[in-house]
């Protein structure tokens, strides 16, 4: 029997003991999670979700928290004499063993829930800082005082829930990806240097 589990946006066929790696999750090494995503069952009589099979898992034991290989980048763009940039970066992952597939009852098993590390975000104290009378009505940072950001994106980052620079400045690498994603401008955030002008909006 085998079946087909969804995780951090990625789709992977396992049976009970294959190995796994995945984007990092929430969880330590020796623990049990759960994956409640599934979109198929394979076997004799195969089931197929629209788009999940209700009350199936995949349940697996964390093995370690391991790095990827590294991907070199490297920018260079033109007519801009000198511009180029090599950055290196090594994905985090979460080495899975897998122990059991389960057809039905997914919801009683009292078994941990895989949740992406990026999900569970830690919570961050603003610094009281002097606020304008626009910045009190609207119960956050002006976040036009970052280099690039205005009205049109200001209300992106609005939109996605980003509204004081301290929430900018303790922005992992991996929330500056999906957000890049998010504001469809792919590199801006380091390039304006976002996350440094936070860090210092964010003091006062």
């Amino acid at each position: 029997m085998f079946a087909v589990l969804k995780t951090g946006g990625k789709q992977y066929k396992v049976s009970s003991g294959d190995i796994l790696r995945v984007e990092k999750l929430a969880a330590d090494a020796g623990e049990k999670v759960q994956f409640n995503d599934i979109l198929m069952l394979g076997g004799d009589a195969p089931v197929i979700g629209a788009p999940f099979v209700a009350g199936a898992a995949v349940q697996a034991e964390v093995v370690d928290q391991i790095k990827a290989d590294k991907v070199i980048n490297f920018v260079k763009r033109r007519r801009k004499h000198g511009s180029q940039r090599t950055r290196g970066h090594r994905q985090k992952l979460t080495l899975l063993r897998v122990t059991e597939i389960l057809a039905s009852g997914a919801e009683s098993t009292g078994v941990k829930a895989a949740v992406g590390s990026g999900s569970v975000a830690p919570v961050v104290e603003a610094k009281p800082a002097k606020k304008s009378s626009a910045k009190a009505a609207a119960g956050g940072d002006d976040l036009k005082r970052l280099s690039g950001v205005g009205p049109a994106l200001e209300k992106k980052l609005h939109e996605a829930g980003v509204t004081t620079f301290a929430q900018v400045a303790a922005w992992t690498e991996a929330d500056v990806a999906a957000m890049d994603e998010k504001l469809s401008f792919k590199g801006r955030i380091e390039r304006e240097g976002w996350i440094e002008q936070a860090k210092e909006l964010a003091k006062g």
